[in-house]
């Protein structure tokens, strides 16, 4: 029987999550001023780009939960989730020139393997989703300090 040693990912912070879709979208969206706006407010900008691309291949891409038993093209899907991943991961480090190309790979891999077009979604729709979902996860794994407002973000 096939065992996968998936680790389950660390939540991002809620920022990072809101700063790392937000650019994603913006720049998808073709709105550069937004894009470079949230690219020069924080300087981890390529890191946490390569955060939310984990956030989004892997679950794609990971073994686990396949039904039925993996094939030879599974485990070659997951090897490319890595690479991808782990390539990401790199040109993140070079520093803030590798945030636009970050994030067009991200926005590529999001448009060619997670957006189903023949059922009218696109790109932005699923960028939202799953903002929506790290920030969920965020949230739950960063609650606020007891005694503070609520914060409800509204993802638009």
């Amino acid at each position: 029987m096939f065992q996968n040693p998936f680790k389950p990912l660390t939540p991002m912070t809620p920022d990072a999550v809101l700063s790392a879709f937000g650019y994603l979208r913006a720049l998808e969206a073709g709105d550069t001023e937004a894009a470079t706006r949230l690219a020069n407010a924080d300087p981890r900008m390529p890191e946490l780009l390569a955060d939310a691309a984990e956030r989004i291949v892997v679950p794609i891409t990971a073994l686990c939960g396949i039904d039925p038993e993996p094939c030879d093209d599974s485990f070659a899907l997951e090897a490319v989730g890595k690479v991808l991943v782990t390539t990401l991961r790199s040109w993140a480090q070079t520093g803030p020139d590798a945030v636009e190309g970050v994030a067009h790979a991200v926005i590529n891999f999001v448009r060619h393997v997670h957006t189903q077009e023949e059922h009218g979604e696109t790109v932005a729709d699923v960028l939202r989703q799953m903002e929506s979902v790290g920030l969920g996860q965020a949230l739950d794994a960063h609650p606020a300090p007891a005694g503070a407002h609520p914060v409800h973000p509204t993802i638009a």
